[in-house]
């Protein structure tokens, strides 16, 4: 009976650090699946930043926000052109996002790592995310990728549906 329960100790002991070792391999990949924090510089009288911002948390997205009057100087420092501009301007993960980006689009451009400044969309189309207008119809929008001199369409989208 004594050898019966050594061998269930052993048998536990190896169970156990079989577990440990499991639980210790998952981590990592967990932690490959983390999101980067993004900041969101908007102005603080504008709503519809505001429902961006909770449409990128709902993804899964950390957010800081920093509320200034004119955002167009970090704008400027960033390279966002004119042309792309729209209402608040986010910093993640070594890239930009200008205007009501859909978070779909965030984690195409994570997962594809392309060499480009960012992605915008431009102005503030009806159902774009934040920009949803009840008994209104989505607009249909491109979310393009830019850098400097360069700018192609990364994505069409009709309100939070890629086309």
């Amino acid at each position: 009976m004594t050898k019966e329960l050594a061998l269930s100790r052993r048998g536990l002991l190896i169970g156990a650090t079989q577990a440990a070792a499991v639980f210790g391999l998952l981590r990592p990949s967990s932690a490959a699946e983390t999101l980067p924090k993004m900041v969101v510089t908007r102005d603080p009288n504008c709503g519809c930043c505001g429902n961006w911002v909770e449409h990128v948390k709902a993804a899964g997205f950390p957010v800081e926000v920093v509320e200034v009057v004119d955002v167009g100087p970090l704008k400027l420092k960033l390279g966002v052109p004119d042309a792309l501009a729209s209402c608040h301007t986010a910093e993640i993960g070594g890239y930009v996002l200008e205007g009501h980006v859909p978070a779909q689009a965030i984690k195409r451009l994570f997962a594809e790592r392309p060499k480009v400044t960012g992605l915008a969309v431009a102005g503030m189309p009806v159902g774009s995310p934040g920009m949803e207008v009840q008994g209104q119809p989505p607009d249909t929008y491109d979310v393009v990728v830019f850098s400097a001199g360069r700018q192609n369409v990364f994505a069409r989208y009709r309100g939070l549906q890629q086309l």
